[in-house]
């Protein structure tokens, strides 16, 4: 359920206008993917996380997020990308970001 090869992630970066959510957290873009299932795929810099232990539990808290939401996001492609205040919030507030995003993926994806 993972996005592996840079071919995928590519195909995710090349038009991420229509299916795409933003906030200080997270910047999540989205495309169909012509399968019946979800794959996730995770950009987190070091840029903003600078202790592996920071990057690990925002890592953690996504894919636990993506696995409990999968069934709603099927037939999409999903990058998550971090930004400046992902370093800042604890896990509650990752999720709630989180659970904001997929709602936002799922409406906005619905057409594309």
């Amino acid at each position: 359920m993972r996005l592996t090869s840079p071919a995928d992630y590519q195909q995710v970066f090349n038009d991420p206008d229509k299916c795409k959510s933003v906030d200080g957290v997270f910047t999540i873009l989205a495309r169909r993917n012509g399968l019946t299932h979800a794959r996730l795929g995770l950009a987190i810099a070091a840029k903003h996380l600078k202790h592996a232990v920071s990057r690990n539990r925002v890592k953690r808290q996504i894919r636990e997020s993506f696995r409990l939401n999968q069934l709603l996001l099927a037939g999409l492609d999903i990058v998550v990308i971090s930004r400046v205040d992902t370093g800042k919030s604890d896990n509650k507030n990752l999720r709630k970001a989180l659970d904001k995003h997929w709602a936002k993926i799922i409406e906005r994806c619905e057409n594309c």
